[in-house]
């Protein structure tokens, strides 16, 4: 077999003038789902594409986090059980207060 045999089970790799292969994943074989989810690879321009996904991944990560923050802070009110053991509601404070 020699070098300019294609590989077995597969197309053979798209060449550039002067016999050079396509380098990285744009002469690859990829599925339409993967070239969704992952676009910055195979869209022209890359760096421009690569910070807005980014910047709306670390957009969507902080919401997440201050979500969450809000959704600890709303709750104020827990389950407490006495020396009797009846249980009520009581309001949760901090030591520091």
């Amino acid at each position: 077999m020699s070098s300019s045999d294609p590989p077995a089970g597969g197309p053979p790799p798209r060449e550039r003038s002067g016999g050079f292969r396509d380098p990285g994943l744009r002469g690859a074989r990829t599925t339409t789902l993967f070239r969704a989810v992952n676009p910055e690879l195979f869209i022209r321009p890359n760096k421009p594409v690569m910070a807005l996904g980014l910047v709306s991944i670390t957009l969507c990560v902080g919401y997440l986090g201050y979500l969450h923050a809000v959704k600890d802070n709303d709750q104020t009110l827990y389950e407490a059980t006495d020396a009797e053991g009846e249980k009520y509601m009581r309001r949760k404070t901090s030591k520091w207060d």
